[in-house]
């Protein structure tokens, strides 16, 4: 009971920190909302700018392509173990260690003269960012009471969304007119800043356990998340039947499902799998998942559409994202006042039918969709995602009692990493395949060049809108799974599991 007066106490209108000193909320939500915008916007920088890192460095698409796989393979990896060093270290000395891993990180990529040097970057990076997001999301949800979490994390999606709105955009602008490692030396300061102010801002806000490691998961967790991870980025550009991405897929798969089977039988698991048996978290995680499924299908596939179809240049891919990510900016935190009030049922319903409707369009693509059309639709896309993301997942949050809190943000965060990476991998799979079936003989190059031409064009167009087709599918199931949610408060399957 002492850690739930704790935390009623941290959540009040006088927060306090585990010595009982209070502390400015505001400073704190400001110097951790800095640390994710820094980690989000470096996501999404470099998206439109590999093609000028591959010429720069002579490197193929498919090894440029580790930048972003070995990131996100860390940072998969990181984010469970996260749960275990919430708990035993403290959230201030945590927080500054994963900003100055990230801000090294940056200064290795800003550096580097070869690409390997490069690689080394991104994946310092990566290990400080998986340690930053459970970590704001945990002590997001602690120092809010529960009917002011909807706002709460409307702030932050606030933040998340701006950055990536921003990011393709800046992008596309620097490389057409500086280096790319400006892209880097922009991230620097704000790290700085932000690493200074984590000295004053930062305070000691989540109560440690004397737990014991135990390292075995620890293995077993980076292998079998780690595998899995790969197995799913390999296979959007090798093939799902490549050897390689097969071995790795089933190891992913046995490794992680003793993973899983030990932190059923330990005492104290690094990821506590029994979240799942509160019945409004498990939906809020299986809706969540698909739902960035959908999200990821035309994030991927319309740049390549405005670049390989239009000729457009990577900053007018840009532009063209823009707006809808800015609008899902400014309805985050409205959404998160009307989640406080009447909760995330008919918000999950309402977004997730949006977005199905937004997306359905873009199964119609054609060569000359006009611009400012596709504009409008992917804005209504990121409304109907605004509306369903952050409700359904702080109802799942708001269902766990609050020990269990951080292993729900690492679960919740680990398995949507998952989720990100298969919903990749399904989208490239589809169009590659539907591209190639749909090309025309090489034969035809020879006697009619216009003609091979437009028949080429017009077999991308139909493997992007086979593309369009699953994320149809992914939206359309979130839809109808949102009808499954309830507001009112639910308890676990198995109650002896709520801990006193």
């Amino acid at each position: 009971m002492e850690g739930e007066v704790y935390v009623n106490a941290i959540a009040g209108e006088k927060p306090v920190d585990v010595n009982g000193k209070p502390f400015n909320r505001t400073l704190l939500v400001v110097t951790m909302i800095i640390g994710a915008f820094v980690a989000v916007l470096n996501q999404t920088l470099l998206a439109t700018a590999l093609p000028m890192i591959m010429k720069d460095m002579d490197i193929t698409a498919a090894t440029g392509q580790w930048l972003t796989t070995a990131f996100l393979l860390t940072n998969g990896i990181m984010i469970p173990v996260t749960a275990l060093l919430i708990e035993k270290i403290s959230s201030k000395v945590l927080f500054i260690t994963a900003m100055i891993v990230f801000a090294t990180g940056t200064l290795i990529a800003a550096l580097a003269g070869s690409f390997p040097m490069l690689l080394v970057g991104r994946i310092v990076q990566a290990a400080g960012a998986g340690i930053m997001m459970p970590l704001l999301q945990t002590i997001f949800l602690l120092i809010f009471p529960r009917d002011k979490r909807g706002a709460a994390m409307g702030i932050m999606g606030l933040v998340m969304a701006f950055a990536p709105a921003i990011g393709p955009t800046l992008s596309g602008w620097i490389v057409d007119s500086f280096d790319w490692r400006v892209l880097f030396w922009i991230l620097l300061p704000i790290a700085v800043i932000d690493i200074i102010l984590s000295f004053f801002g930062m305070k000691k806000v989540v109560k440690l356990t004397d737990i014991k490691i135990d390292f075995f998961s620890i293995v077993l967790s980076s292998i079998g998340f780690g595998s899995l991870l790969y197995g799913f980025s390999a296979a959007g550009n090798d093939g799902w039947g490549d050897p390689i991405v097969v071995t790795t897929l089933i190891i992913g798969a046995v490794v992680t499902v003793l993973f899983i089977w030990r932190q059923l039988k330990i005492d104290n698991p690094i990821l506590e799998f029994r979240v799942f048996k509160y019945p409004m978290f498990s939906l809020s995680v299986i809706i969540g998942s698909i739902v960035t499924m959908a999200m990821i299908g035309v994030s991927i596939v319309l740049p390549l559409y405005i670049q390989n179809i239009r000729g457009e240049s990577a900053l007018q891919s840009g532009l063209l994202l823009l707006p809808g990510a800015l609008l899902m900016g400014v309805m985050s935190p409205i959404t998160g006042i009307i989640f406080d009030r009447i909760g995330a049922r008919w918000l999950t319903i309402i977004g997730l039918t949006i977005l199905t409707g937004g997306t359905i369009p873009f199964m119609f693509l054609t060569a000359d969709t006009p611009f400012w059309l596709l504009m409008i639709f992917y804005a209504i896309r990121f409304l109907g995602i605004s509306m369903a993301m952050m409700p359904v997942g702080t109802a799942g949050m708001n269902a766990l009692p609050n020990h269990l809190i951080n292993h729900g943000s690492a679960v919740n965060n680990t398995i949507r990493q998952i989720a990100g990476s298969i919903g990749t991998a399904l989208m490239i799979t589809v169009l590659t395949n539907v591209t190639k079936n749909n090309m025309p003989s090489k034969a035809l190059m020879a006697t009619d060049p216009q003609g091979f031409a437009q028949k080429a064009t017009d077999a991308s167009l139909n493997g992007m809108t086979a593309a369009f087709v699953v994320s149809v599918v992914f939206a359309a199931l979130g839809m109808l799974l949102s009808f499954l949610i309830r507001d009112k408060p639910q308890t676990p399957v198995v109650q002896k599991f709520e801990k006193e």
